[in-house]
């Protein structure tokens, strides 16, 4: 093996991710970190190599199983002949790069129509207070994306001049090449057009002969309520037209935008789900006297009624005072947890009044303290 960094650490997954975890953040990095991407950048082409070796250990069971035990040696002493060919999935393989690329490995059947070229998605984040996961908001979003050439329309060719036929795939995009120690045979995107097909020799100034130019786009993007934390929009058709080398002139289908929401958090509530917690602190006499109290919501003010001794720690629930759910109109409730605050000053007239009350004050009666003071008088005989 060419690489000794962990495989997991590669991917960014936790050893115990499951096989659409490490699925998923194969695509999302091999995305990234394509060639096709990042043209003339060697990092970029060995990161994307090291990532493809870890996802074919960590997607074939045995495979990971052998290096979750003894590593990449136990991979090496294995050697071809402890790899069991027969049953490893290479059609996930070759349709996940069909999925980002849009085609170009695996031999085609005879006659099959080639899918559609499909775009790039991209991502962009917003950030949220709590108030506006209660009513739904609008937010303006920009972002960078790559787009046609104006200039050159996408042929990446100066004006006034144009590609010519790719001496290498002879204008196909594509060449046949040896896979997994032979096993396999593979068409991939021709190594001297990089898929297109043609070759340009004067490049546009425009865009470099690239075909395309990053260009800042704004959107209006509705959020709607109930919305969590780490949850995205889909604006379908706002991400990247697809890559010049299989749709010079962008004709296809566009990717689509993310728009991942982060929500604040809040000074005074605490969200679990679509409910509310409020610690609300409430004096001495309040709680043993009871009180009615204003308790603070999202959208104004509500009464609380704090019963004649209320405990430190009692919990009360406003029903329907929490957040909407997201595909339901219902609110949450808002839980209040009663905190009974301590007056570290007393002034003298109070501590006078709290000194009498303690002298009428009975713990062998108390029925919360009587069996703490029962333990104590038997633990020092008294």
């Amino acid at each position: 093996m060419p690489t000794t960094r962990d495989y997991y650490e590669t991917l960014g997954v936790e050893r115990a991710a499951d096989a659409d975890e490490v699925k998923r953040a194969y695509r999302r990095l091999a995305m990234k970190y394509h060639p096709d991407r990042n043209p003339d950048d060697p990092e970029a082409e060995a990161k994307f190599k090291e990532l493809a070796e870890a996802y074919e250990v960590l997607s074939d069971d045995n495979r990971r199983k052998m290096y979750d035990r003894h590593g990449h040696a136990g991979l090496r002493g294995a050697g071809a002949a402890g790899h069991d060919f027969s049953r490893m999935n290479v059609d996930d393989i070759f349709s996940m790069f069909t999925d980002i690329f849009g085609g170009g490995f695996g031999q085609a059947a005879p006659g099959a129509r080639r899918s559609v070229a499909r775009g790039y998605d991209l991502e962009t984040e917003v950030t949220l207070a709590l108030a506006d996961v209660l009513e739904g908001c609008e937010r303006q979003v920009e972002f960078t994306r790559l787009d046609v050439c104006d200039e050159c329309t996408g042929s990446g060719a100066r004006r006034g001049t144009a590609p010519i036929t790719c001496p290498t795939c002879g204008g196909n995009g594509r060449v046949q090449q040896q896979g997994l120690g032979g096993m396999f045979r593979m068409v991939t995107a021709c190594p001297s057009c990089r898929g297109r097909g043609r070759i340009v020799k004067e490049l546009c100034e425009a865009c470099r002969g690239k075909g395309r130019v990053p260009k800042k786009r704004t959107l209006s993007v509705k959020i709607p309520r109930g919305i969590s934390s780490g949850q995205a929009v889909r604006i379908q058709g706002e991400g990247e037209p697809p890559p010049a080398e299989s749709s010079p002139t962008g004709a296809g289908v566009r990717g689509d935008l993310h728009v991942v929401i982060r929500v604040k958090d809040h000074e005074l509530f605490q969200r679990e789900g679509d409910h509310l917690v409020l610690e609300m602190p409430i004096s001495f006499s309040q709680a043993a006297l009871g009180a009615d109290v204003q308790i603070p919501t999202l959208n104004g003010r509500a009464e609380l009624t704090i019963p004649r001794g209320t405990q430190h720690g009692a919990i009360f629930r406003l029903n329907g005072k929490g957040l909407p759910g997201l595909r339901t109109p219902r609110r949450g409730d808002l839980v209040v947890a009663i905190r009974i605050e301590i007056p570290r000053k007393l002034n003298a007239r109070q501590e006078d009044l709290l000194r009498s009350f303690a002298k009428t004050e009975d713990h062998d009666v108390l029925p919360v303290s009587h069996g703490f003071w029962k333990k104590i008088k038997d633990l020092i005989g008294s």
